[in-house]
């Protein structure tokens, strides 16, 4: 039965889903929930470098949770190709431009993928792969979380400590979501 399920898996392609937006977005959210709804095999991975929750799990800010596996290097998915219907990545801004070939890969390989980061950075450039991983993808979700200032819409992960690292790992105590006017002005006192 798994050679006929390999075979099925390589003539029907996969396909890519970018799930992205600013922090407080719900996008792991979104992600865990998609993974539960297909109803195939599956698994879920992050970067070692989003060190807020247990090793084995990514947990969205409203809670929810599902079991991850964490790994360093984004070429560690591919040792288990072949093995589940499913593969989801949270926090693919921390991963290397690899990521992109890696996905392609997957989906080229019969695999739904389905990935969760942040598009731009605390400067409000696009972060890391995630413009590459739009590219390639075949459906982009953009979710939004609420401005903390203005109410409205927030597409900007703004950091409220003074850090220049791309990248800093931080909750609502570093970070809030802003308006393009709430960052701008922001910005602009900065």
């Amino acid at each position: 039965m798994s050679k006929l399920i390999t075979y099925l898996r390589k003539i029907a392609l996969g396909r890519i889903e970018v799930i992205c937006g600013s922090m407080f977005s719900g996008k792991t959210e979104e992600l865990i929930k998609r993974i539960r709804k297909s109803d195939k095999s599956y698994k879920v991975f992050k970067p070692k470098t989003d060190t807020r929750n247990k090793k084995n799990k990514i947990v969205s800010h409203g809670k929810i949770e599902i079991e991850a596996t964490t790994i360093g290097d984004v070429s560690e998915i591919l040792n288990d190709m072949g093995k589940f219907d499913v593969i989801g990545i949270d926090e693919a801004q921390f991963f290397t431009n690899d990521i992109v070939q890696v996905c392609n890969t997957l989906a080229n390989d019969g695999v739904r993928v389905i990935v969760a980061g942040l598009d731009m950075d605390f400067s409000g450039k696009p972060f890391g792969p995630m413009p590459f991983l739009m590219a390639i993808a075949e459906d982009v979700t953009k979710v939004h979380a609420k401005c903390s200032e203005t109410g409205g819409p927030a597409m900007y992960s703004y950091r409220k400590v003074e850090n220049s690292d791309t990248v800093m790992i931080g909750e609502k105590k570093e970070y809030k979501p802003l308006s393009r006017k709430a960052f701008v002005s922001k910005m602009k006192k900065k």
